[in-house]
């Protein structure tokens, strides 16, 4: 029996001879007869195949010379075919925005790929999201949107049917500009440190699994509040309110159960001796679990983690399987006991409070900004009114409100992660009582390690964006409690 092994560089190699082969017959066999638009087709599947074969290549060559190469012939054999078949069908050539495109795709390119290596210019890249916001409010693009639907669907389908499909576009819209994104972190920087595991196949699916269960989930919750909202009156915002309560309520609930398993396989834990070790130690805490399950999450990532989902009985406790094959049962142990800390403090119950609390206050300010025709329009938005068209702002209000509330709540920031990292440094003080000090200290070094976690990150960014105390932090805490 023969075994055939696929070499990627060889199938490059043989893929580009056939492509650039192609164009080189088609140009031979026509002869006189070609016109300008069959020239410029060759040349541009010339182009084509000259890049594939460079993807042969690639590891032979300077990466600076080769990635700028080929991304260069790839774009530039695309734009010279789509000038031929601009040519064929008798339209205008528009060559000097193609050389526009071409340009900003090469720069774009290479800016991804060698930008986002340095520091500063990743920092800069930050600024793509200030871009995003204001490409949204100021410069037009959601009023631009909204008039497109309002203009098509609204009249046909009614006021419902067009503030759906508001909040559908603009989601899919804002998917499609995160989407490169979540591209490069998961295959360009997450494999460049060893951790990714996703396939192109899994993240298709993921993409597909997430939007329609987005869909099955959100849309009755978006239709609920838009009813809400141009039902119920001036206090729109407090039954709101209390729908979205009761949504996440249940979410909490189904989520263990009905959600979770779409993405991920969910096993009983088979270590009996782990088994054995996890319940004594929740026996000891006065914690109830239904069950206690391994997730397959080395699927995607080579991350470890452990996690407690659900409300009241529902309750379960979940060990990523990367986690358990980094750590030893002990320092497993110290960790779980590190999680029930958190419920011991009440850490969760407080979390949650807070949230419903804020989302109160931030649901009356937008019941009050509604009605303010400058809140629209100072953030670059016509509303429907203004327009004559009679729809309602609802759907118009909800998207300003969530473009615009992150701007004001980043000044807050810091006090919300402060209050989480006391809410850590109890966390681990708890578990150096029901577990092992040393353990927790041991885990926690080998996590930073496995995840390439700096031990002494920039105090004024950990003030800002640290939900955890830095590991140098944690570790000359628990090493003073062992004292």
């Amino acid at each position: 029996m023969l075994h055939f092994a696929f070499d990627a560089p060889t199938a490059y190699l043989v893929a580009g001879f056939l492509y650039a082969a192609m164009p080189i017959m088609v140009w031979l066999v026509m002869g006189s007869g070609r016109s300008r638009a069959a020239n410029i087709w060759c040349l541009g599947g010339l182009l084509l195949g000259l890049a594939t074969l460079l993807l042969a290549l690639r590891r032979d060559w300077p990466g600076w010379a080769s990635y700028a190469l080929t991304n260069g012939f790839f774009y530039a054999g695309t734009l010279l075919h789509l000038m031929a078949l601009r040519l064929e069908l008798a339209q205008p050539s528009a060559w000097r925005k193609g050389l526009v495109g071409f340009g900003l795709l090469m720069l774009g390119h290479e800016y991804l790929r060698l930008g986002l290596q340095s520091p500063a210019l990743r920092f800069l890249w930050v600024l793509v999201g200030l871009a995003v916001l204001l490409g949204w409010t100021l410069l037009g693009g959601l009023d631009a949107l909204n008039g497109w639907l309002l203009a098509s669907v609204q009249p046909a389908w009614g006021n419902m049917a067009y503030q759906l499909a508001l909040l559908v576009g603009f989601t899919l819209v804002s998917a499609l500009l995160d989407l490169p994104f979540e591209l490069y972190s998961t295959f360009r920087l997450e494999q460049q440190f060893g951790f990714n595991r996703t396939t192109p196949k899994l993240f298709v699916l993921d993409l597909l699994k997430n939007a329609l269960v987005g869909a099955l989930i959100g849309l009755p919750l978006a239709a609920l509040v838009l009813w809400i909202m141009g039902a119920t009156g001036g206090l729109w915002w407090l039954w709101a309110w209390g729908a979205w309560v009761g949504f996440n309520l249940l979410i909490m609930v189904v989520y263990p159960t009905l959600i979770a398993p779409i993405f991920n396989k969910f096993e009983p834990l088979a270590d009996e001796g782990l088994k054995a070790r996890v319940q004594a130690l929740m026996q000891r805490c006065g914690f109830a679990a239904k069950g206690l399950f391994v997730m397959d999450g080395s699927r995607r990532s080579a991350h470890g983690n452990a996690y407690f989902t659900g409300l009241g009985a529902a309750k379960r406790v979940v060990f990523y399987d990367t986690l358990l094959a980094k750590l030893s049962p002990a320092e497993v142990e110290a960790v779980l006991a590190h999680e029930l800390g958190h419920f011991k403090h009440r850490h969760i119950t407080q979390r949650i409070v807070m949230v419903f609390g804020i989302s109160l206050l931030a649901l009356a300010l937008l019941g009050w900004l509604a009605q303010q025709p400058g809140f629209y329009t100072g953030l670059g938005v016509m509303p429907n009114v203004g327009l004559g068209m009679g729809a309602p702002n609802d759907a118009l209000a909800l998207l300003l409100f969530m473009l615009a509330l992150p701007v004001f709540s980043f000044f807050i920031s810091p006090l919300a992660a402060q209050l989480s990292r006391t809410h850590e440094f109890q966390a681990d003080a708890y578990a150096c009582a029901q577990a092992s000090g040393a353990d927790l200290a041991s885990a926690l070094l080998k996590l930073h390690e496995d995840n390439a976690a700096t031990l002494t990150p920039d105090p004024v960014y950990v003030r800002f964006y640290y939900s955890h105390p830095p590991a140098s932090e944690r570790l000359a805490a628990l090493a003073m409690r062992r004292a």
